[in-house]
């Protein structure tokens, strides 16, 4: 009988450990996501800096499970990592002024004279969401704008006046900020940018709207009727804007641009730079809302968020970045 047995269960042992190594090379080597209120893993639009000897993350979560409402129950968990890719939460930035009640979320991030700057949009009002601007010594405990909201564009033909997922940079002597708006109608979503000069302390009158145009808007057939999660990197003397084409799940998916003067961009691609996986895989629903994070060392990351349930959770990760005369690749796809 010992014998008879021994076969099968071998076959069965192998085809057991074949999946179990299958499931591990799928799971990157960054996996994090955040379930520490609502049970359900689910971390979204990271942004990353280095503060005071330790990388820290941002990033968008759910504080509440209200399914009748997807738009409300938002707030920013806040991370540390020593290695980029293993990260603990350490905190959460929870709403506390009148305007963000119903929700905050989609970080962006620097550093500037020993300070972290964040920048993030309300969440839940329609084309009444604006991006917010808080400071912070310790990378934790924020204090609001007195301006805030302190930015959103003027309601026109081109736009509905909302503005979300903030990218601020430094360039040319000049800040810009890069944000998602609507188009009029409210339905595509598409990158306007606004800037404020050097010496600005990013509250509200110190911003001016740069482009009474959208600057970059779906155009491809993979971006539908959305752009948006702009993060901007300098390189080769110019910007390179890494943004997410298309809606959640539709798939999402990352596309470069470029730009000598951070208002007039160029697509480096017709074709995403950074597609959703292949069925199966973690990722297979999406590769959304990148953050092009560089290091002391000059390395670069790009972080991003996905899933493969159509949303249902969603996990962050990063990849590794080179670079050459023609921009940016991939160094250690997964």
């Amino acid at each position: 009988m010992k014998a008879f047995f021994a076969k099968p269960f071998g076959l069965i042992a192998l085809a057991l450990l074949l999946i179990s190594t299958a499931y591990g090379q799928n799971k990157p080597r960054m996996y994090f996501s955040d379930s520490t209120t609502t049970g359900i893993p689910l971390a979204k639009d990271p942004i990353v800096v280095k503060f005071k000897g330790r990388y820290l993350m941002y990033y968008s979560r759910k504080m509440g499970n209200d399914k009748s409402n997807g738009m409300l129950g938002w707030n920013i968990g806040i991370a540390e990592s020593k290695d980029l890719y293993n990260w603990t939460k350490i905190g959460e930035l929870k709403p506390e002024a009148a305007y963000e009640q119903k929700g905050l979320c989609a970080p962006g991030a620097l550093v500037k004279n020993g300070k972290i700057h964040l920048f993030y949009q309300t969440y839940g009002n329609g084309p009444k969401d604006a991006i917010c601007h808080a400071v912070s010594v310790d990378g934790i405990h924020f204090i609001r704008d007195n301006s805030n909201p302190i930015f959103h564009p003027a309601a026109g033909n081109w736009t509905n006046g909302r503005a979300i997922d903030a990218e601020v940079y430094f360039f040319k002597n000049q800040y810009f900020l890069y944000y998602a708006t609507r188009d009029s109608s409210g339905v595509t979503q598409q990158q306007g940018v606004a800037t404020a000069p050097a010496s600005t302390d990013f509250s509200r009158d110190t911003w001016q709207q740069a482009a009474d145009s959208s600057i970059l808007k779906p155009t491809l057939a993979w971006e539908g009727k959305c752009i948006e999660g702009a993060t901007v990197i300098k390189r080769n003397n110019k910007l390179y804007m890494f943004y997410a084409g298309s809606y959640n799940n539709a798939p999402q998916q990352i596309g470069v641009a470029e730009s000598t003067d951070g208002i007039t961009w160029k697509r480096l691609s017709n074709k995403p730079f950074l597609a959703n996986g292949k069925p199966g895989t973690w990722n297979s629903s999406e590769s959304g809302h990148p953050c092009i994070f560089e290091n002391d060392n000059g390395n670069t990351y790009l972080f991003y968020q996905g899933n493969n349930d159509q949303g249902k959770t969603y996990f962050l990760s990063n990849l590794k970045i080179g670079w050459d005369k023609n921009g940016p690749y991939i160094l250690n796809k997964q």
